[in-house]
């Protein structure tokens, strides 16, 4: 069993009968409950004479029928050769008995409404194991209608009506396990392969189990459950029963059938359509006999030697021969039901109405008590305590000369001879901006130190550094009366000329008396 919370089917032989089997159903861990009796033909009745019975029965009442099998084998003379019929027609013998296989095919026949199944057997290869088909329509039951013309009238087309495609296959050649797949649609001949969908899984034993994969149902598109459910345990224990572990004389040709040890265990046989050696023994009931009428069980009825040769209609009820007065009073049970659902539903609907509006005004009953209880207490502390100092304080004000001055780097000088005077303006002292960034006025310098002697403007010079322009100018400032050189003086005027600004070219202007030509283009 795949798991203990899937629907599964188990096989238990009844201790009354041994011909019967007990289906006891499981889900989510709940105790076995009977659901099904898989009950066989009595193989001691004359009707179950070369024939394969078997069908579904309800376990509390057994003449409820949900679904049966019926399978007669495909009879088959031998091939001889001329030497064998001749030395057979000499010696007088008898002709050889014709020989029994079980057919590739087989029909599940349901009931309310009636619909048949055929399974179908499609055998494998060296790699590929035997697997057995049948399909499913999509809709199986009519739309409810009061129109006397759509009560009467025969069911759709089957080929107007998609089918859903199933497939048993065994889960190896060796193995007797089989997997119920999804594997498509079919419309009208028109067959839509699919990937296969994991629907059952049967494990063949001599208490057989079968599990429902429920997970993958909702992708099964079948409007009949429950046909589809006796279809599968059907459909898995009846290809147990002829193919995978086929039991001795199977379909009863040599009359009395099997004790009851051997239908209670059952024999194997080698390969799964063996060659029964029997001679036929034609059947003792009339051509339209139900199939199940004295196979599952019961005394068979007796036909006297006219009503063997008068084809007898099966006794089967369908919908269309229900009376019409049935019809419409069950019509009419069945709309005065949906009119009281209805009012019901609709008083439910009210009454959750007002129970949802009378919490709605609760809640906002509560609230504004909560709001009042809050106000009111507040009230009483602000007349305990007051409302002094709870108020926040002033921030003070803002100064005005907040913001450190600013200090200039001192200019630069030239090399020899006082700073050029753009390089340095004073600041305005009648009212204009200072230095500072609120336009007050300037800063007091801190005193200056007694080792850098008396204030005021620094000696002219080409050094940054008062001493070395001191030195540089001599004592008294009147210099060293050194003459330089005649090739440094040059060099230096040199290095003045090289500063003055040249003229601009191209402007078609005199300058230092001269006509400045512009170039003119070879090509114009």
């Amino acid at each position: 069993m795949l798991d203990d919370n899937l629907p599964t089917f188990r096989f238990k032989a009844s201790a009354d009968n041994p011909l019967s089997n007990i289906l006891y159903f499981t889900q989510n861990g709940t105790d076995p409950a009977a659901e099904y009796v898989f009950r066989r033909a009595d193989p001691a009745l004359p009707a179950s004479r070369n024939r394969y019975a078997v069908a579904l029965c309800d376990p509390a009442n057994p003449a409820v029928i949900y679904g049966e099998v019926l399978v007669e084998p495909e009879w088959s003379q031998p091939t001889l050769s001329t030497t064998e019929v001749r030395a057979q027609q000499q010696s007088g013998a008898p002709p050889a008995p014709a020989t029994a296989t079980v057919p590739d095919t087989f029909i599940i026949q349901l009931y309310n409404p009636d619909q048949s199944v055929a399974v179908r057997m499609v055998s494998g290869g060296f790699t590929k194991s035997d697997s057995w088909e049948f399909e499913m329509p999509v809709q199986t039951f009519r739309q409810p209608s009061a129109s006397e013309l759509d009560r009467q009238q025969s069911a759709s087309p089957a080929d107007l009506v998609p089918r859903i495609m199933f497939r048993w296959k065994k889960d190896g050649r060796l193995s007797k396990d089989l997997t119920c797949y999804m594997s498509g649609t079919n419309l009208g001949g028109r067959k839509n392969k699919e990937p296969d969908i994991t629907v059952a899984l049967f494990k063949a034993a001599r208490d057989s189990v079968l599990t429902v994969y429920q997970p993958n149902l909702h992708r099964v598109e079948v409007e009949d459950r429950k046909g589809l459910e006796v279809v599968l345990l059907l459909a898995a224990e009846v290809i147990k029963d002829l193919f995978v572990a086929p039991k001795t004389d199977l379909f009863n040709i040599q009359g009395g059938g099997p004790t009851q040890a051997t239908a209670a265990n059952g024999g194997k046989r080698k390969n799964s359509r063996p060659a029964v050696t029997f001679a036929a023994v034609p059947s003792i009931l009339p051509a339209g006999t139900p199939s199940m009428s004295g196979a599952i069980g019961g005394k068979p009825p007796t036909t006297s030697a006219a009503k063997l040769n008068r084809p007898v209609s099966p006794p089967r009820t369908s919908m269309n021969a229900t009376p019409t007065a049935e019809v419409d009073a069950e019509t009419r049970r069945l709309r005065e039901m949906v009119e009281r659902e209805e009012r019901e539903r609709e008083k439910r609907e009210r009454a959750e109405q007002k129970r949802i509006k009378k919490m709605l005004e609760e809640e906002d009953k509560e609230r504004r008590r909560r709001e009042a209880e809050i106000a009111k207490e507040t009230e009483r502390l602000r007349k305990k305590y007051g409302v002094e100092g709870q108020e926040l304080p002033a921030l003070p004000p803002r100064p005005t000369n907040a913001a450190p001055p600013q200090v200039f780097p001192p200019p630069p000088s030239s090399i020899y001879g006082a700073p050029p005077q753009h390089f340095y303006k004073p600041p305005k002292q009648n009212g204009g901006l200072g230095p500072g960034p609120w336009g007050g006025p300037p800063p007091t310098l801190p005193p200056r130190p007694v080792s850098a002697g008396p204030a005021g403007r620094p000696s002219a010079g080409p050094f940054h550094c008062s001493t070395l322009n001191t030195i540089w100018n001599g004592p008294g400032g009147a210099g060293w009366n050194f003459t330089p050189p005649q090739h440094l003086a040059a060099q230096f005027h040199g290095q003045q000329q090289q500063q003055q600004p040249r003229p601009r070219r191209g402007s078609g202007r005199e300058e230092d008396g001269r006509r400045v030509q512009k170039k003119r283009s070879s090509h114009w």
